[in-house]
């Protein structure tokens, strides 16, 4: 798969969408802190949305997408002076019938429908370290054709209750995550690390030629070649844009599989080194030993009770 495909995969990704949120009338509502990822769409009506505790307000207008990142308080509204209030003091505690949640009252009228990404907490720092606090994709930007079909179906899903709502809803949710992603990576505001770096023509093919091969003992020269660089202008290149080289972002890669291996089943470490590319069980017992500070076997045993460590982040160097 491609790196993205295999970030998503081993991150082990629960989507669910929210109810759809209908609010009348001048509003502006604090939200709680919140795990991992939190998402949205605007159906009808401008609003505005910030971080609690920063001054970058972004305006939102129909067919517009967004996601939140760092857990921290976010606020939502219609206008950007309206009078903040708790959300939880605010909305009713249940949808209406038709399962969406209505308040306020007044003319003016603004509707749209959220949901959260739960990840694998191991590996949800793969994800979220790289990426922003905000995203925000307009429905005018390059690239989005595959968001403005989601946004529809989005809207047709959550003004009414229907038959297998919660399968769709899903699907639906891991769609727009993927296709915000592509959105925000075309876009050219991609930071340093290995996300950002696959929008790079030559560094995104050796990414994706490293993890569609996970177990070839690759050189720097050969990964050079199959981009079409010279060996040190592709490890200057892969290092700026990654923030590691390209080997040890390739060790690192094939030791956050072996723990998601490792946690999984009973595997012998022997067909675990083979899968990920070492020649022994005792040279991945090594390697995994100088990443974690302690060996395979004992990883396993302590994922099990609940007390195992963190995979390696290897968006940061």
């Amino acid at each position: 798969m491609d790196p993205l495909s295999d970030v998503l995969a081993l991150l082990r990704v629960q989507s669910v969408l929210s109810a759809r949120l209908e609010g009348a009338g001048p509003w502006a509502l604090r939200f709680a802190a919140y795990r991992h990822i939190k998402f949205g769409s605007i159906i009808e009506g401008d609003r505005w949305l910030w971080i609690d505790g920063t001054a970058d307000v972004v305006k939102l207008a129909p067919g517009d997408f967004y996601l939140l990142t760092d857990g921290r308080p976010y606020c939502f509204a219609s206008a950007p002076d309206a009078p903040l209030r708790e959300s939880v003091d605010v909305l009713p505690p249940h949808p209406d019938d038709d399962g969406v949640v209505r308040f306020g009252q007044g003319p003016t009228r603004t509707v749209g429908a959220g949901g959260r990404f739960i990840l694998d907490d191991d590996v949800s720092r793969l994800l979220l370290d790289a990426l922003p606090p905000l995203i925000h994709i307009r429905s005018d930007a390059p690239g989005t054709g595959a968001l403005e079909l989601a946004s529809k179906l989005i809207a047709m899903e959550t003004e009414d209750v229907r038959p297998g709502a919660v399968a769709m809803a899903a699907s639906l949710a891991s769609i727009v995550l993927v296709n915000i992603l592509r959105a925000w990576l075309a876009g050219g505001k991609a930071p340093a690390g290995w996300l950002g770096a696959l929008a790079d023509a030559k560094i995104g093919r050796a990414l994706r030629l490293m993890h569609g091969e996970v177990a070839r003992r690759w050189k720097v020269e050969d990964l050079a070649s199959a981009v079409a660089m010279s060996r040190t202008g592709f490890s200057e290149r892969f290092r700026a844009q990654v923030g590691l080289p390209p080997l040890e972002y390739l060790t690192r890669w094939r030791l956050t599989l072996a723990c998601s291996v490792l946690k999984a089943g009973d595997e012998p470490l022997a067909a675990i080194a083979r899968q990920i590319g070492y020649e022994s069980a005792t040279a991945f017992s090594l390697a995994f030993r100088r990443m974690y500070g302690v060996s395979p076997g004992r990883y396993r045993v302590r994922s099990r009770v609940g007390r195992g460590g963190g995979a390696v982040n290897i968006a940061q160097a």
